[in-house]
């Protein structure tokens, strides 16, 4: 594992100017692209709820998804280091965002993984390593609301 400083470059670029800029608020369309390096670009939006396209990623989607995709690495690692064969990982994580008079914040993510581990493997201790995951996923350390996880873990048959 790596130590120390980590950078990341984004580049995050407006394509919403519809002739007139921002000259009123239902003037200019929420579009971005999303850039980093070489990898395929990501079509953003705001959400639907405000004046965003539906067909785009929104801000709030990608903190869940990022939240969620660290605490899987995270387990995924835990897991191989610990003799546990992972065999698959599906999480639908959960963002809830509230308004306030100041504006709006999330209030929790709730991840809700299951994992299909290989049959025979400790499925108590695989429950467990969703704990330590979540210590060290850099994501959950980096927000000021909670993240909470309920896994189910579930064991492939015997061949």
């Amino acid at each position: 594992m790596a130590h120390g400083e980590h950078k990341y470059h984004v580049t995050v670029e407006w394509t919403g100017n519809r002739g007139t800029g921002t000259s009123g608020y239902r003037a200019y369309g929420r579009d971005h692209t999303i850039r980093a390096g070489d990898k395929p670009e990501i079509p953003g939006s705001s959400d639907p709820a405000f004046l965003g396209d539906a067909t785009r990623w929104n801000p709030e989607d990608l903190l869940v998804a990022s939240a969620s995709a660290c605490h899987k690495l995270w387990y995924l690692h835990l897991c191989s280091d610990a003799g546990i064969a992972v065999l698959a990982y599906v999480d639908q994580a959960e963002g809830t965002m509230t308004d306030g008079p100041a504006g709006g914040q999330f209030s929790e993510i709730v991840l809700r993984p299951h994992v299909t581990i290989r049959a025979g493997d400790d499925a108590e201790r695989a429950a467990h390593l969703h704990h330590v995951a979540h210590e060290k996923c850099y994501v959950a350390n980096s927000v000021n609301f909670p993240i909470r996880c309920e896994p189910v873990i579930a064991q492939a048959a015997a061949s």
